[in-house]
C-alpha cells in the first residue's frame, strides 16, 4: 500500500509539445485509480534532447513519453532499447531504472493493433493483403504491428518512393514498396487501409485517393485524430466500410506506459474517450 502512494512523475517531451492531450489522459487515470503522482508538458528543443533525457533521474521522473520531434533522436540517447523499438527505429516510452538508467521502448505497435480490435474485435492481420499510405515514422510502427501478428502483404506507397523502399528493405517480406502514381490500384483486394500521412489533418490538404477498388469489407484506419473524421473515413463510411480513428491508437499506446511507471495497467473508458473527443 505504501508503495502505492509514492509520488510518481512523469510527463511528456517533444518540440512543440503544448497541444499535446497526454497530460489530460494520464491526469484522467491517476485521479481515477486514486494515485499520488502528476504528468506534465516538457517542451525540449531538439538540440537539447541529449540534456534533458540526462536530467530526468535527478528531477525524480519514473520516466517520459516522446513526440514528434524527438522519437527516433532518442532512440540513441537512451541505455537501452527493446527489440520492437529497435526495429522500428524509434521510441515513444521512456523508464527511467532504480540506477538512474534509460530504457526506450515502442508503445505505438500496442496502441494500433488495440484499437483495430476494439473497432473490429474478429480481426486479422492475415485475413488479406494491407495497404499502407505513407512511408514516416506512423508507418513504420503499422508495418511492425502487422508483420508480427502474420499479415502476408503489406503494400506501401509514398509520394518519395526511395523511402518506401527504404522500409520494405528494413522489413523485408512481407512488405512492397508501391510507386505513389499506383496507390489507387495498391487498395484492390485489401482487407485494411492505413492512412499514416498528415493528409486529413487540420490545416492539411485530404488524402488523394480512390476508395473504388478498395472492398467494401475492408477496415479503413487513420492514425490522424483531429479532426476525429478525416475525409479518409468519411468516404469509407459512406460507402460502408467500417472505419477507425487515430484517437483509439493515442488512447491504448499510453496504457503500457502508464503502467511501467505506476504499476497500474488503466482502462480506456467511455468517459475517457468522451473527455478528449471534446478537445478536438
Amino acid at each position: 500500500m505504501a508503495e502505492t502512494q509514492k509520488f510518481r512523475l512523469a510527463g511528456v517531451m517533444g518540440w512543440p509539445v503544448a497541444h499535446s492531450r497526454s497530460p489530460m489522459l494520464h491526469g484522467y487515470w491517476i485521479g481515477q485509480l486514486g494515485l499520488s503522482g502528476a504528468y506534465v508538458h516538457l517542451p525540449v528543443r531538439p538540440e537539447r534532447l541529449a540534456e534533458a533525457l540526462k536530467g530526468l533521474s535527478a528531477l525524480g521522473f519514473a520516466g517520459c513519453n516522446l513526440t514528434i520531434p524527438h522519437k527516433e533522436t532518442a532512440l540513441r540517447l537512451v541505455d537501452r532499447v527493446d527489440p520492437l523499438g529497435k526495429r522500428i527505429g524509434a521510441i515513444n516510452t521512456i523508464v527511467v531504472g532504480e540506477d538512474g538508467s534509460l530504457s526506450g521502448f515502442n508503445t505505438d505497435v500496442y496502441g494500433f493493433i488495440e484499437s483495430v480490435k476494439e473497432a473490429k474485435p474478429d480481426w486479422r492481420a492475415d485475413a488479406g493483403p494491407a495497404a499502407i499510405m505513407g512511408a514516416g515514422g506512423g508507418a513504420r510502427a503499422v508495418v511492425a504491428s502487422l508483420a508480427e501478428r502474420g499479415a502476408k502483404e503489406i503494400r506501401l506507397a509514398n509520394r518519395t518512393f526511395v523511402r518506401a523502399q527504404q522500409l520494405a528493405t528494413d522489413f523485408g517480406a512481407p512488405v512492397r514498396a508501391i510507386p505513389w502514381e499506383q496507390r489507387h490500384h495498391a487498395i484492390e483486394g485489401a482487407s485494411l487501409l492505413v492512412n499514416t500521412t498528415n493528409q486529413g489533418m487540420v490545416g492539411e490538404p485530404p488524402l488523394d485517393l480512390s476508395l473504388d477498388r478498395l472492398p467494401k469489407s475492408a477496415l479503413v484506419c487513420d492514425i490522424v485524430y483531429s479532426p476525429l473524421e478525416t475525409p479518409l473515413l468519411k468516404a469509407a463510411r459512406q460507402r460502408g466500410n467500417p472505419a477507425v480513428n487515430g484517437l483509439g491508437m493515442l488512447l491504448h499506446q499510453a496504457r503500457p506506459a502508464f503502467k511501467a511507471w505506476f504499476g497500474v495497467l488503466p482502462e480506456v473508458t467511455p468517459e475517457l474517450r468522451r473527455l478528449l473527443e471534446a478537445t478536438i
